[in-house]
């Protein structure tokens, strides 16, 4: 948005906050027919693509198993929107469904339930907050703190921050090894997580091994972990790094605007939509994380501040890893190109 669009479009946010608060309050009820539906027609699907995928190793080229692995992916990536709703207390009204059918769901995307549910928390009440970085969210710095980094800092941020590592060596990375792990200071429950979650893994994997042989479930899951892993940390990405995006200090911090300023609407085809469980309707799922992801479209239309939104289209998304800081004074996203003119104007 430019600028008196955007200021325009917050004072609409303030006029509207009891309507917004109402609109969503309404949908946040789950369907228990609704969400049994989702997990079979996620979870059948997914279990026999794999199934399919060790067949075609054993009988056709290579390339076939692969095209079976990139549909069993989106299966996974589906997966783990219904593991994200359960991390909410979103996919069913009673807390230990939600929390039981959450640690299976972690089991199959490799990701601990208590231990992502509370880093995924402390996300949502702090999403935007320039005062409040560094759990649950792509490390993203100011321009003033990068040029104030050592080198190697700056390095390391530069590196971490490259498409070609970002989508792909980190959120292979965070899958299958960080998660295996929990950081200092970690609460008992989200250590047991981590420590149930291994053994659930070591077990099923064991299993699986025993049953199709090594090779196989090295050719099918590792090709399988790795694309739905980097689908999922681009949507992630996408999510909150994208031009027009929300950050602010605490003192000027406000939940209403990071939700809907600070969180994109990802326009989707349908059938990614799908697969991706609505999760592109990302600036309601912010205000509002205990709506199921099956509600979602339906609160878009329900009022048209949801709708004024500006679209992030695939083509504009794709332009979002451009973006690698935020300019505090400007407060836009900017890329590193943004040091080079600096450095040419001081030289000036």
């Amino acid at each position: 948005m430019q600028m008196p669009a955007m200021q325009d479009f917050t004072r609409q946010i303030e006029a509207h906050r009891d309507a917004i608060r109402a609109v969503l309050n309404r949908y946040q009820k789950p369907s228990l027919s609704y969400s049994v539906w989702q997990l079979f027609n996620t979870l059948l699907p997914f279990l026999g693509l794999w199934a399919l995928a060790v067949y075609t190793f054993n009988h056709f080229p290579y390339w076939v198993t692969l095209l079976v692995i990139v549909l069993a992916a989106g299966f996974m990536v589906r997966a783990f929107i219904l593991f994200h709703d359960c991390c909410h207390g979103a996919f069913f009204r009673s807390k230990a469904a939600n929390d039981w059918v959450g640690r299976t769901l972690g089991v199959i995307v490799f990701t601990p339930y208590d231990y992502w549910k509370h880093d995924h928390s402390v996300h949502h009440a702090t999403a935007g907050n320039l005062d409040k970085r560094g759990v649950g969210d792509v490390p993203t710095w100011t321009v003033e703190e990068y040029r104030s980094k050592p080198w190697y800092a700056r390095l390391g941020y530069r590196l971490m921050r490259h498409p070609l590592i970002l989508l792909t060596i980190i959120p292979f990375y965070v899958f299958a090894i960080s998660h295996r792990f929990w950081l200092p200071g970690t609460g008992k429950r989200e250590r047991a997580s981590v420590i149930y979650t291994n053994i659930a893994l070591a077990v099923v994997i064991s299993l699986l091994i025993w049953l199709v042989g090594w090779k196989a479930f090295l050719a099918v899951q590792l090709p399988l972990l790795a694309i739905a892993s980097t689908a999922g940390l681009w949507l992630f990405y996408v999510q909150h790094n994208f031009d027009g995006t929300y950050w602010e200090r605490q003192a000027n911090w406000d939940f209403y605007k990071a939700g809907l300023l600070g969180s994109s609407y990802y326009k989707l085809p349908a059938i990614l939509n799908w697969f991706t469980g609505n999760i592109g309707y990302h600036h309601i799922h912010h205000l509002s994380p205990r709506i199921p992801n099956y509600y979602l479209p339906k609160v878009q239309r329900e009022h048209s501040i949801f709708q004024q939104v500006r679209p992030l289209t695939l083509w504009r998304s794709l332009k979002s890893l451009q973006y690698r800081l935020w300019d505090e004074q400007r407060k836009v996203m900017v890329g590193f190109n943004v040091l080079r003119n600096h450095r040419g104007q001081q030289e000036t």
